[in-house]
């Protein structure tokens, strides 16, 4: 879907899809040479993650295996609710593995630590973390993400996988929402 698809909706169009694949691209040249000769477990961060762990995942010019984890700290609004749920947990064994938690964006950060914490209790050879989007000023907890696509303002996104109750994860691009489609 594409941005003229939902007119009125978005105030502004922060990325377009070459500039997110261009940095992917960047992204994975880098994890090439940070992980040569080791394997790598992607573990993706449903629902979110979904399309930037694909087309991070496609292109690596390697084998990788890939998981998933459902975690959730938001309801149906805007804003994290500080707890965290996981909904869908990992089915690969994390022990002696060098594994990237692939995120869509890194918001307050609270989620994410939470879930790092998680994934080191489990005997990892290491954990990293690889986001398309950080938003530094909202960060309330220290998160040190490895790979960081792009810094964006402290503003509502949606599209590339980020969505507004299930709604514009298709979207191509990435967008500030307007304020009167969530109050």
């Amino acid at each position: 879907m594409e941005h003229t698809d939902v007119p009125g909706d978005l105030t502004e169009t922060l990325l377009t899809e070459q500039q997110i694949q261009g940095r992917l691209r960047e992204l994975a040249a880098q994890i090439e040479i940070d992980y040569a000769g080791r394997d790598i477990l992607l573990v993706g961060v449903l629902k979110g993650a979904v399309m930037v762990m694909a087309d991070l995942a496609r292109s690596l010019d390697r084998h990788v295996e890939m998981d998933w984890m459902a975690i959730s700290s938001y309801g149906s609004g805007t804003t994290s609710s500080g707890v965290v749920r996981i909904l869908k947990d990992l089915d690969t064994d994390l022990t002696g593995r060098h594994v990237i938690v692939v995120e869509d964006i890194i918001d307050t950060g609270l989620t994410l630590s939470w879930l790092i914490s998680n994934l080191r209790s489990r005997g990892p050879a290491s954990v990293e973390i690889a986001t398309l989007l950080r938003k530094p000023d909202a960060l309330q907890m220290r998160v040190e993400p490895k790979y960081v696509g792009f810094d964006i303002p402290d503003a509502f996104v949606v599209g590339y996988g980020l969505d507004f109750d299930e709604r514009y994860r298709n979207l191509r691009c990435i967008g500030t929402l307007s304020p009167h489609v969530y109050s």
